[in-house]
């Protein structure tokens, strides 16, 4: 999920399991932020260069300015693998998780903050 702070300055995009519900109260508590919601598709093609329903953690890769910040919940962290879009939600891959927290990660200069929902 693409979210942003209600003053849409602040930007995070969600990785999490389809099963889990989501509760924008927790989550902002949980990283100290304003209330969150959607953010406008206009900024997730400018930040990431996705479309609505394609918001993916490869899309990082084009944010070079790190103007987003990269939330992930705890069990999608753990799991040996994690499925995204490839920028675009016509295909999905099945990657490592450990290559996407130790190789793609630190090529784009983004950290994970690893959050409980």
């Amino acid at each position: 999920m693409f979210l942003c702070n209600r003053q849409k300055t602040q930007f995070y995009l969600l990785c999490m399991g389809p099963d889990k519900p989501f509760h924008t109260k927790d989550l902002s508590h949980q990283i100290g932020s304003a209330r969150l919601s959607f953010a406008p598709e206009e900024s997730l093609w400018e930040l990431l260069r996705c479309t609505p329903g394609s918001a993916t953690i490869l899309g990082l890769m084009n944010d070079r300015e790190h103007q987003v910040r990269l939330l992930m919940e705890r069990e999608v962290y753990e799991a040996e693998y994690l499925s995204c879009h490839p920028c675009i939600c016509t295909s999905s891959l099945k990657l490592k998780t450990a290559d996407i927290l130790h190789k793609f990660l630190p090529r784009t200069g983004h950290a994970v903050t690893v959050v409980d929902l």
